[in-house]
């Protein structure tokens, strides 16, 4: 008898188990779709005036241009210039969801600005974009990396979007040539610290906070996805090789300093972030 209510015991305890888990992959499904989605100002300036971007020597961002860098598993490289660069495919453009937000380049982006996202020139630099389909021309400064979908070359920002005829449809195929300043080029900042370091002031190597670490690549891009669109900033993965073997290290930043990654990781807790750290990169 004894036996018997033992095995029932088990038997609801797991019963339950289930339930829970069910009812928190629910919960987290239904917290998703509150999450807001990109697009146009409900009440949007009037960007006819907006002028194209003026290109200019400048020097390289000292954290928007890493050697390589990993997304969705792929790996991108930067180039090392822009020069003679020239590509055909397919543009898209990004609005109110990331106004505000820090750019790759740790600039906020802006979406009334002449801006745009690439995956590998280098930041920031000038390139002129046409749109093949109706001959208009803007001229834009990238300053963010992206976009990371197939079969696209190049993320405007909204105000670009709308001088190229581009908004409604939501895409344009186009052509994105770079523009040569006439001047040599810009020598890059000094490299940022690449170790564990107390928080540096504001204005110094950017801050990042460290929120989890992964040998397996799942778990880290399953973070990244709970704690997306929590008003955090950008998150990334970043692939470590040790003589432990590779890690998967999920970060929210560049933030402003850290009193900013304190505020995050109070905002990250309630998601079972509870081991955040602060790393210098």
């Amino acid at each position: 008898m004894n036996h018997l209510a033992s095995n029932t015991n088990m038997k609801l305890i797991r019963r339950t188990g289930c339930i829970l888990l069910v009812a928190g992959l629910a919960a987290c499904s239904s917290q998703r779709s509150f999450e807001p989605r990109d697009a146009a100002p409900a009440n949007p300036r009037d960007v006819s005036a907006v002028q194209n971007a003026v290109p200019r020597m400048e020097p390289r961002s000292r954290y928007g241009n890493p050697q390589s860098y990993v997304v969705y598993g792929k790996r991108y490289y930067t180039l090392n210039s822009s020069a003679d660069y020239r590509e055909t495919g397919h543009a898209s453009w990004y609005g109110t969801k990331f106004h505000g937000r820090r750019t790759s380049s740790g600039e906020p982006y802006d979406m009334y600005a002449m801006t745009a996202a690439h995956k590998t020139l280098p930041l920031p630099c000038y390139v002129e974009v046409t749109n093949l389909a109706n001959g208009r021309t803007v001229i834009v400064r990238v300053n963010d990396r992206g976009p990371f979908h197939n079969g696209r070359i190049i993320d405007l920002s909204y105000a670009a979007a709308v001088k190229l005829g581009m908004l409604g449809k939501g895409t344009a195929r186009v052509e994105v040539r770079a523009i040569d300043h006439g001047g040599p080029a810009a020598p890059p900042e000094p490299a940022p610290l690449q170790a564990f370091v107390p928080p540096a002031p504001a204005g110094e190597a950017p801050v990042f906070l460290q929120v989890g670490a992964f040998s397996n690549r799942d778990n880290a891009e399953r973070l990244r996805r709970n704690i997306e669109g929590q008003d955090v900033g950008a998150v990334r993965i970043v692939e470590t090789d040790t003589d432990r073997g590779t890690f998967f290290r999920v970060q929210v930043g560049p933030l402003n300093d850290s009193g900013e990654a304190d505020r995050v990781a109070q905002v990250l807790k309630p998601f079972g972030v509870s081991a955040a750290r602060t790393r210098i990169d």
